[in-house]
């Protein structure tokens, strides 16, 4: 990718957070953002529809970069699910600025619907027959999403207890399947 392309997506996503940290999604104007970027309004377009489509991409490599933090072929195994469920917590706290960025008030619950399906498209990938298994689809989200939302709930908790306390709970309902 060419070097100035780079910095305009760069001085774009910046000026993106920097605006999000303080203010709801659908309140941030191009016009805005592109003063903040020192751009004009035709190189945002070039880059992206509108606002919308610039949250999206930035949601979208937020949760790449999470599901890719994880080490899959150690951690991730249907039997394994104590030992997964810490590493995702893991990687939700290693992301926590831009998760509390990119994710606030009417935008939290997209994080958790991202995630189940990108952690079960990589599951799927791995273990083919459990695609068509509705008992196992449902239990994985219920982990996937009752993690989420129980780290949700908890982000000021001891690091330590919240990643224990989570891991028990996945081991404990492996034991349904």
């Amino acid at each position: 990718m060419d070097i100035r392309i780079e910095k305009t997506e760069r001085a774009i996503k910046n000026a993106f957070l920097e605006l999000r940290g303080k203010k709801p999604l659908e309140k941030i104007t191009v016009i805005e953002l592109c003063r903040l970027a020192c751009i004009n309004k035709s190189t945002f377009y070039g880059h992206y529809e509108d606002i919308y489509d610039l949250s999206d991409t930035l949601e979208e490599e937020l949760v790449q970069s999470i599901l890719s933090s994880i080490s899959w072929d150690e951690t991730y195994n249907p039997q394994e699910t104590d030992a997964f469920t810490q590493a995702l917590c893991m990687a939700f706290l290693a992301n926590i600025s831009l998760i509390r960025i990119l994710f606030s008030g009417k935008e939290q619950g997209r994080l958790g619907s991202r995630l189940e399906a990108g952690i079960k498209e990589q599951m799927y990938q791995r273990y083919p027959d459990y695609r068509d298994d509705a008992e196992k689809s449902i239990l994985f989200s219920y982990m996937i999403q009752g993690a989420y939302h129980a780290y949700l709930n908890h982000q000021d908790a001891d690091t330590q207890t919240l990643v224990r306390v989570l891991g028990e709970v996945a081991g404990a309902i492996k034991t349904l399947y």
